[in-house]
């Protein structure tokens, strides 16, 4: 039967379009067009689509919405309003205001019912194959004897700027190649691009693309058309052999005299002018201001009802569930809540005093296994480097179509891709995901990485081949600058372990941390498991540094902090500097953001004041200089690599215990 639309559906869109309009307007900044243009979408979406309650935003069953064209932030914010979100007509009127609540670009856990943060182009994409994942995943792992407590779809909204963004293809191949039949993305194809027609730069078969890769394709030729939209968005559900992408000709700024259909419309506000014209043409009130009729209300208050319905007919069939499978019920709300298993520290390795030793991330890879069966919800895996970077769960085989309670992610060389997948996973709730690539490639999911520090959300990354021990592969694949680029994130955490026993410590600090991600930095040539890590990694780690060994007897003469693989050069160094009557600390110090949060008597004692401090590090020296001080120094490499084995392109670069002693005794004669 198809459906029935009347005038008051009219003047719920209308009051979208004017809301978006009078918003923008008021803040003077923003983006107007094409929340004007896609207003029949939203409200279509929020009113007879989407699985979702106003009263219960974080509902785990809901349907996921990602408005990955963030710049259309008014279009959310209204649809949210009228809706009964926590999010009142004040707030849209502080749109863009300092302190408000409705901020340029949606932001996740500041507006109730926004899913991620979005407005980087391409990220919402990104982020929403990830959540597609975490639904088919969890259903795998808890939809029991045909009762389905996890059944639900991700929509998104992108613009043309999302499927130009290398991202965007990345996501959609990824997508297309898994199957995930629950994942919707409506393409606004409105060619209308800040610079002027999409035809500037853009002239590529998108449709064919995306049937290429593996997707469905639909075709609504008019956004303004609900029963053609209707029919599209039926038959997208409908079908779960594959992802659906519905392409949807609109027109930005519809209704606006002069600007629509143009670039004026798009990150402007129209002016007071051209928003009366578009009002007019809506039979509108010109001289309204935020006005919702009270049939619109009426109207909006009825999808509450029907949201609350069926909130109500999932709990009924959870506590059915719960009540069949009660360990299963318990392993849900535990994941939900972040929780870690009860005794899960208990499955870390520690590893013996080795002077061989082992890599770090080899010893990574025997701590992830060891965790792996403690913790059910570790899921993830590589940008096609699993091998080198042993981030396989060997109980688990690999995540496929169709085989989604798999454990193993095979992201193939998509590191952006794999880095916004990681945050729409860790934004679905019930999963702990992890990515891996060589250090010298997290410049390709630097974006997403930001945006997972913004989000506060719990992923891991394991970062392998780490300095310039990487040797034969040369400059390309040394990475130098990386560490220091990575610390400047705000709340991103990095830590470098020096040896197996700091690994396992510092998959204990991301595993237990649940406001942020955490960088584990590995090196790729074996390292010495050292003297007195067993027994102190665990907390030293935790605090970011920790001395590792001091002078024998009285005072130390001098400070050497080291991280990763240059604390094992330190040891040396020191033993050569003793045989020569100067009293050395040793300073393992794996994490700059952990030990910045000590109390300031903690950081005193570690690093004590008034005593020279050599900091050495094969990367950059830049950023050591506060730690170090000023009767201090920084042994570190200014410059990019050199194509040699590992040992002596370090021999050539001044990381070897004699050269590390001769800068430590230069300090000492500058004092």
């Amino acid at each position: 039967m198809a459906p029935s639309f009347d005038a008051v559906d009219t003047r719920c869109i209308d009051t979208i379009r004017t809301l978006a309009m009078d918003a923008v307007q008021q803040a003077n900044s923003g983006h107007p067009g094409t929340p004007m243009a896609l207003a029949p979408i939203a409200y279509l979406l929020y009113t007879r689509f989407l699985q979702h309650d106003p009263g219960d935003p974080a509902w785990p069953d809901r349907d996921r919405f990602v408005l990955s064209c963030g710049h259309a932030s008014m279009l959310q914010y209204a649809a949210l309003h009228l809706c009964g979100y926590d999010l009142s007509l004040e707030d849209l009127r502080s749109f863009r205001q300092w302190g408000s609540r409705t901020p340029g670009h949606p932001e996740v856990g500041l507006v109730p019912g926004v899913e991620v943060t979005t407005g980087p182009l391409g990220q919402g994409v990104g982020a929403s194959v990830g959540m597609a994942f975490a639904e088919a995943h969890l259903a795998a792992g808890f939809n029991r004897d045909g009762a389905r407590v996890v059944d639900h779809r991700t929509w998104v909204l992108c613009s043309d700027g999302d499927l130009m963004e290398g991202l965007g293809s990345e996501a959609a191949s990824l997508a297309g190649h898994l199957g995930l039949g629950k994942l919707i993305w409506i393409w606004d194809d409105n060619r209308i691009t800040i610079e002027g027609g999409t035809d500037l730069a853009f002239s590529e078969d998108v449709d064919g693309r995306f049937r290429a890769l593996g997707w469905g394709v639909l075709r609504v030729d008019d956004a303004n058309d609900l029963e053609a939209l209707s029919a599209a968005f039926e038959a997208a559900a409908a079908d779960t052999s594959q992802p659906t992408l519905v392409a949807v000709r609109s027109h930005i700024a519809w209704g606006a005299p002069t600007k629509q259909d143009t670039a004026d419309a798009h990150g402007a506000p129209l002016g007071d002018e051209e928003v009366a014209g578009a009002k007019r043409a809506y039979g509108w009130p010109e001289d309204s201001r935020f006005l919702v009729p009270e049939d619109v209300r009426e109207r909006f208050a009825g999808v509450r009802e029907r949201c609350g319905r069926a909130h109500a007919a999932w709990r009924d069939r959870f506590e059915a569930w719960r009540a069949a499978h009660p360990d299963l019920a318990a392993e849900w709300r535990r994941r939900h809540d972040r929780a870690l298993t009860a005794g899960w520290r208990d499955a870390l390795p520690s590893f013996a005093p080795d002077a061989k030793g082992m890599a770090t991330r080899v010893a990574s890879g025997k701590v992830l296994n060891a965790v792996a069966d403690r913790l059910p919800e570790l899921v993830g895996g590589s940008a096609d480097l699993a091998p080198s970077c042993k981030t396989l769960i060997a109980a688990s085989g690999d995540v496929a179509r169709g085989r989604w309670g798999e454990r193993n992610l095979r992201f193939g060389v998509r590191e952006h891709g794999m880095a916004a997948f990681l945050n729409g996973a860790a934004l679905h709730g019930g999963l702990r995901p992890y990515g891996s690539t060589f250090l010298v490639f997290a410049d390709y999911m630097r974006p997403a990485m930001r945006l997972a520090a913004l989000m506060d959300l719990p992923v891991t990354y394991v970062f392998t081949h780490d300095s310039i021990g990487v040797g034969e592969d040369g400059p390309t694949h040394q990475p130098v600058e990386h560490l220091a680029s990575l610390r400047v994130i705000p709340n991103l955490v990095v830590v470098r372990p020096a040896d197996a026993n700091e690994t396992a410590a510092a998959w204990a600090v991301a595993l237990e941390r649940t406001d942020g991600p955490t960088a584990l930095i590995l090196s790729r040539q074996g390292l010495p498991v050292l003297e007195g890590t067993a027994g102190q990694a665990a907390a030293g780690v935790a605090r970011g540094a920790y001395v590792l060994s001091d002078g024998d007897e009285g005072p130390a003469d001098l400070t050497l902090v080291a991280s990763g693989s240059e604390v094992s050069l330190a040891i040396a160094a020191r033993d050569l500097l003793a045989a020569t009557g100067i009293a050395v600390r040793v300073v393992s110090m794996p994490s700059w953001e952990l030990f910045d949060a000590q109390p300031a008597d903690y950081r005193s004692r570690v690093l004590a004041d008034g005593v020279p401090t050599l900091a050495v590090e094969a990367g950059v020296g830049r950023g050591w200089r506060e730690y170090v001080g000023s009767r201090g120094a920084v042994h570190g490499i200014d410059r990019f690599g050199a194509s040699a084995p590992g040992k002596v392109v370090a021999q050539h670069y001044g990381f070897t215990a004699e050269a590390v002693a001769a800068a430590a005794r230069e300090l000492l004669r500058g004092e």
